[in-house]
């Protein structure tokens, strides 16, 4: 059995790029930055920054499209896939790029500034108008129908209730 999976969550580094294919079906381009940080054996504190280029069809694309900017925290899973060519000169010429199969998106950004978020609501005085950019954020279920929702009202006969758990 084989598995092809990437999760990434970090910032955008440049607006999403739009494109169409001959198909008609849109396509779009980006990159996000991951940063890891760690100590050497010398106790110093460092910290390591790779880049990630990010491709997304369809519907995704669309959403990425619209919501996405640079500066923008996102996460994203997919499947990491090398493209290679030859450039004008002749010279063969490789790409790793992940193509989306879902994406999460964060915090919506406040005001004009392109990178500014703002935080998450932690006190009792945190006005009304904080919580309403968090909450203007689309839940995207791709694989559901309207049809398969399980009312949390009423449990089905076949669930098992937490309580009756004997441990």
């Amino acid at each position: 059995m084989n598995l092809n999976k990437a999760f990434i969550l970090g910032n955008v580094t440049r607006d999403p790029e739009v494109r169409a294919m001959p198909s008609g079906q849109q396509v779009v381009n980006f990159g996000i930055a991951t940063n890891r940080f760690y100590t050497d054996q010398a106790g110093v504190k460092k910290q390591d920054t790779e880049f990630h280029n990010i491709v997304a069809f369809g519907k995704l694309a669309d959403i990425a499209a619209r919501y996405l900017t640079k500066g923008a925290l996102v996460m994203v899973e997919g499947r990491i896939k090398t493209r290679n060519w030859n450039n004008s000169a002749g010279v063969k010429q490789y790409k790793t790029e992940i193509i989306a199969d879902s994406l999460q998106l964060g915090p919506r950004p406040t005001g004009a500034g392109g990178g500014q978020y703002q935080k998450p609501a932690s006190t009792p005085t945190a006005t009304k108008s904080s919580n309403v950019a968090t909450d203007d954020i689309p839940v995207i279920q791709e694989n559901a129908s309207p049809g398969n929702f399980v009312s949390q009202e009423e449990p089905s006969a076949d669930e098992i209730d937490v309580k009756e758990i004997p441990f």
